[in-house]
Parts: C-alpha cells; sequence; structure tokens
C-alpha cells in the first residue's frame, strides 16, 4: 500500500521545483530590456519571447556557462540573446568572447550584426572589416541556421555572411562603392541561388542609387525565372522585377507587413520607384514600411536610412 504522507511530501517538492523554475522563468524576461527606440523617435515594444525561444536562451546560457572556453558556446549564448531582441546584451556577450579569442571572425561578425541593429554603423564596419581580415585565406564554411528554414538546409556562409552585413552597413551609410566592394565579395563566396539573389538585389540596387542603369542591368545575368530559392524568395522575386520578368504591381503589397521577407520587398519596391524618378511614390511607401513593427528588420533599417538623408528635411 502506498504511503499518504510519502505521496504527500512528493507532491510539495514537485509544486515547490515548478513554482521555482516559474520564478526564475519570470525573473528571466525582468531583466529583458522591454522596449526600443530608433533614431526617428519610434518607440518599440520589444515582443515578449515565447517559451521556445526562452528555453533556447537558457541552454545556450547553461552550456557557456559549463563550457565558457568553448567560442561555439559563447557564439550561440549570444545568438540565443539577440533572437530575444537583447542586441546590447549579445554585444557584451561577444565582446567578452573577443577578449578571450581576439582572433576569431565568428564574433566580429556576429557583433557587427547587432551593432546593425543597433544603428551603430561605423562600429559595425570595424568589426566586419576585421572579420573580413581574418578569414583571408581560410576556408569558407557553412554557417549554420539559428532559425532554420522549412527544408532545414543552411543557405548561408561564414564568409557570405560576413561580406553581406559588411556590404549592408556601408549602404545604410550611403557608401554605395565600398557597398558595392563588399557585395561583390558576398556573391562570390558561393554559388548557392539564395546567396546570389540576396547579393544580386544589393548589388543591382546600389548600382541604379549610383547612376549606372546599365551597370546595374548587367549584373543580372545569373537570374533566372526557373531557378529555385530556399529562403530568399523576397530577393528572387525583386531580382525578376528587376529583369523585367515580374511586373512591379505584382510586388506592392496591402496589409500591415512587419516581417523581414515582407519587409525586403517593400523597401525593394519603393526604392525601385526612387531610382525611376517617382519621389513622391517611394517617400509614400517608405513611410508606410516605417510605420510597421519589425524595426530591425533590413528593409526596415534601409527604408529608415533613406527617410534620414534623403528625406527628412523635405
Amino acid at each position: 500500500m502506498r504511503n499518504p504522507i510519502l505521496i504527500f511530501i512528493l507532491f510539495v517538492l514537485a509544486l515547490s521545483s515548478c513554482q521555482q523554475k516559474a520564478s526564475e522563468r519570470i525573473e528571466e524576461k525582468s531583466l529583458l530590456d522591454s522596449t526600443f527606440t530608433t533614431p526617428l523617435g519610434k518607440v518599440y515594444e520589444i515582443p515578449e519571447p515565447s517559451d521556445k525561444l526562452l528555453d533556447q536562451y537558457e541552454e545556450a546560457k547553461a552550456a557557456y556557462s559549463s563550457n565558457p572556453e568553448d567560442v561555439e558556446a559563447l557564439i550561440w549564448y549570444g545568438r540565443r540573446t539577440a533572437y530575444l531582441g537583447q542586441y546590447r546584451e549579445a554585444i557584451t556577450i561577444y565582446s567578452e568572447g573577443i577578449d578571450k579569442f581576439p582572433n576569431e571572425p565568428k564574433l566580429y561578425r556576429h557583433r557587427g550584426h547587432r551593432y546593425i541593429s543597433l544603428r551603430e554603423y561605423d562600429l559595425a564596419i570595424a568589426d566586419l572589416e576585421k572579420a573580413a581580415q581574418l578569414i583571408q585565406g581560410t576556408e569558407n564554411e557553412i554557417e549554420p541556421d539559428g532559425m532554420p528554414n522549412a527544408l532545414n538546409i543552411p543557405v548561408s556562409s561564414l564568409h557570405g555572411n560576413i561580406y553581406y552585413h559588411l556590404g549592408l552597413a556601408y549602404y545604410l551609410k550611403h557608401d554605395f562603392e565600398k557597398a558595392y566592394t563588399a557585395y561583390l565579395k558576398c556573391r562570390e563566396s558561393g554559388n548557392h541561388y539564395d546567396n546570389i539573389v540576396s547579393s544580386t538585389h544589393w548589388l543591382y540596387m546600389i548600382q541604379q542609387r549610383l547612376g549606372n542603369p546599365g551597370k546595374a542591368d548587367s549584373l543580372l545575368a545569373p537570374i533566372f525565372a526557373d531557378s529555385t530559392v530556399i529562403e530568399n524568395q523576397s530577393y528572387a522575386d525583386l531580382c525578376l522585377l528587376y529583369k523585367d520578368l515580374l511586373p512591379i504591381d505584382s510586388l506592392i503589397q496591402q496589409g500591415p507587413g512587419g516581417n523581414p521577407s515582407n519587409d525586403a520587398v517593400r523597401y525593394g519596391v519603393a526604392n525601385w520607384y526612387l531610382y525611376h524618378g517617382d519621389s513622391i511614390k517611394s517617400k509614400q511607401m517608405m513611410g508606410e514600411l516605417l510605420e510597421t513593427k519589425s524595426f530591425s528588420s533590413f528593409g526596415y533599417l534601409a527604408a529608415e536610412q533613406d527617410w534620414i538623408l534623403l528625406f527628412q528635411s523635405k
């Protein structure tokens, strides 16, 4: 016969353990930044992370705590922190890693990305240029996805991501010549079609913004309507637009938007109107994009910088 007192004690202990874990989870959430303010003064609530994201974060934190000399564990701790929208904390983690591993390009690559999220573009460029220097003469490698695509097939590489984010940081400063050089290196870093369309999108826009439509068109040679993408469908569609294989009306989106893929298309179309001489339509579309909630998407960041540097004083 079961002992009722023992069962009661076990129940109390289990309940206490659950309450302790719940308390720790509440405390973890309370330490997070709750808002983000953009350079235009827009204040956004940082979405409360899902239990899955928090579980992944806590697992990564525990893995790093148990082995603080493991650079990969440190990188994942920083990545999982950034996925919570805690960019400054992620930068602190990567900085700690750089103190330990000053010649590890992955740390500069990820810290540079998060400096971009914070709009600290000069610091991002310094980190990503350092990462580019450190990978010279090294073999490229696939970079695992923190948020895998539907097929769970990584489509980006370390070298490609370094040059992609470096090109983006220069683009956001409107240093288009240096952005072009970085995106060329990104495109040359791998033959995966997802890499081709993402880099070609930026290369094409850059040459259009520089007033070189012929050169922009020449960059579309690797773009084909029947090619398959896994992850970067938004960039593929934009490249088809640039090559006159999709009509502009098919890409004009209605509704709130607010995710990185939609924002990429919205910015690409708004920018298309800009370099085709319709600044009024471009400004309208960028303004609508800036009313969405994806304040850290690359399309949002590009629209934000264009607004500041081109439209704000007009």
